[in-house]
């Protein structure tokens, strides 16, 4: 339930800071609504989600809450999160492509419904995962 929920303010997040940068930062530059909102909006989430996952989510899972814990784990964290951006963004640009133009917040929200799905796995069983 943890986990849905910091997902949840972590999609909030993105959807707010896309939204922001391709209806008004961005807006009529396919460059900037495609591809720049989304890298900026997910870098937003990504520390949104990182912090309630370090802090609530997996906090029994790390062993020492230290500032070089805190930033291993973000360095990690991030690292797969980059992965899942990939595939997020390969999702959203194929699903815009294929859609005939949909707009960038709903290519946005179904390429995250598949990405979310990688980004748990990665972070129950690499980043977070159970101490022997």
């Amino acid at each position: 339930m943890k986990f849905a929920a910091s997902t949840l303010a972590g999609t909030a997040v993105d959807m707010l800071v896309l939204w922001l940068c391709s209806h008004y930062l961005f807006k009529g530059r396919y460059w900037g609504e495609y591809l720049l909102s989304p890298f900026i909006s997910f870098e937003c989430a990504v520390l949104t989600n990182f912090l309630l996952a370090y802090f609530s989510v997996w906090r029994d899972r790390v062993s020492a809450h230290t500032f070089r814990s805190f930033l291993r784990h973000y360095a990690g964290y991030n690292l797969s999160c980059t992965s899942t951006f990939l595939i997020k963004m390969g999702v959203l640009l194929l699903i815009e492509r294929f859609s005939g133009g949909w707009d960038v917040l709903i290519c946005n929200i179904l390429a995250l419904s598949v990405s979310g799905i990688v980004n748990f796995a990665l972070s129950e069983h690499v980043i977070f995962r159970k101490k022997k």
